[in-house]
């Protein structure tokens, strides 16, 4: 009996010794695992292109005064062909030209009592609006509005009616830009890796900013910056 027990504990004890054998290698795979899974680095890539504009919105705002409705609107009609007039001898196409509708203001109705009379008492306003994709004719034209104050023109420029620079193309250099702000993470991540001896692995995750267009500065209006941020997940392998 003494030696079947003794052959007994010894068989459970090379039983316990194997589990404790497999178990510990198992918890040993599955910190390796653990610790793997979790070696990441998160890096950001940037990707940035100075582009000119393709696309000019020239809004000329004017306006006129005059005692009756029918001298007001033959008024807005004369200075409305002196613009085009203009336009079209700089070469602007017509069906890229169009006018607003006026907007009409009693300036005798809005006065207070006691006030003097206005010296005309209508007055007129309205844009012709010029959508071109000539930029560089729109910014050689600015300065010589000047021949539409002479001819009579009261032209009202103000921010609202600012002149703008546009670009359209964007669809067409996104996958560049995007390679390339992705290139830049992927050059981030191995710096990285290599700085904590590591290297770098598959794309655990990744998300891709949005585009922003920009003005060049306050005086390159028609050049545009256009950046766009990347932000992805390497895992890192020993």
């Amino acid at each position: 009996m003494a030696e079947g027990r003794v052959l007994g504990a010894g068989v459970l004890g090379a039983l316990l010794a194997i589990g404790l054998v497999w178990s510990g290698g198992h918890l040993e795979d599955a910190a390796r695992t653990w610790k793997q899974a979790d070696r990441r680095v998160t890096v950001k890539g940037l990707a940035e292109r100075q582009v000119p504009a393709d696309m000019a919105l020239w809004p000329l705002h004017y306006s006129v005064t005059a005692n009756r409705l029918e001298r007001l609107q033959a008024e807005l009609a004369e200075d409305e062909q002196r613009i085009r007039a203009f336009l079209e001898e700089r070469g602007f196409a017509a069906d890229h030209v169009s006018v607003t509708p006026p907007s009409v203001r009693d300036l005798q109705a809005e006065q207070s009592g006691g006030q003097a009379p206005p010296e005309e008492r209508y007055r007129a306003e309205a844009t012709v609006l010029v959508r071109t994709p000539r930029v560089a004719e729109v910014k050689a034209a600015l300065p010589e509005t000047g021949v539409l104050v002479r001819e009579g023109v009261l032209l009202s420029p103000n921010y609202q009616y600012r002149t703008e620079f546009l670009f359209t193309g964007l669809e067409g250099i996104k996958p560049d830009m995007i390679a390339a702000a992705t290139a830049d993470a992927r050059r981030a991540a191995e710096q990285f890796a290599e700085d904590s001896g590591s290297e770098v692995g598959t794309i655990q995750r990744a998300s891709q900013g949005y585009f922003s267009i920009e003005d060049l500065d306050s005086y390159t209006p028609d050049v545009k910056r256009v950046r766009v941020v990347t932000t992805i997940d390497y895992a890192l392998e020993e």
